[in-house]
């Protein structure tokens, strides 16, 4: 089976409860879209709601950027990428972009996440059937050049 890279969701709308009193969508439901795209990169690496139920393992986020780029409204209709950019048998490391249809880019999310026993909870390595399917996104993702907007941290510069 071909690896996309990078991952790209389904097509998404905007939802009429996410639009905040400035009339665009808020800044937590940025977070809702990422987090949708996520949830089917993981399902494609094997780490999916029946990977929770029966074996009892999931991903937890430790650390997230987040850069809002352009407004999105109620009547937009978006895709969200997925790129792995590293990994440990423990750790995630990857980067969204969230576009509008069209193409404009609205936000990119740079993440850290943790595979974990549930029956701690506690950090854990991934079973080997599992980093098989994460080092082959990997290495079909290792084509892509590394995100101009991944590994930025916040800060003012002063003149």
């Amino acid at each position: 089976m071909s690896i996309p890279a990078p991952f790209v969701s389904r097509p998404m709308d905007i939802e009429k409860d996410w639009i905040d009193y400035n009339g665009h969508l808020n800044m937590a439901y940025y977070n809702v879209l990422f987090d949708r795209c996520s949830d089917e990169a993981f399902e494609a690496m094997g780490m999916g709601l029946d990977y929770v139920k029966e074996r009892r393992l999931t991903i937890y986020t430790a650390e997230i950027h987040v850069c809002y780029v352009q407004e999105l409204h109620l009547e937009h209709k978006v895709q969200v990428s997925f790129q792995l950019i590293d990994h440990d048998e423990k750790r995630l490391r990857a980067y969204q972009e969230i576009r509008h249809v069209d193409g404009w880019l609205a936000a990119t999310s740079e993440t850290l996440s943790l595979h974990v026993d549930m029956s701690g909870p506690k950090v854990a390595p991934f079973p080997a059937d599992v980093l098989a399917k994460v080092e082959a996104m990997r290495s079909a993702h290792s084509v892509l050049p590394m995100p101009e907007r991944a590994g930025r941290s916040i800060g003012i510069k002063h003149k």
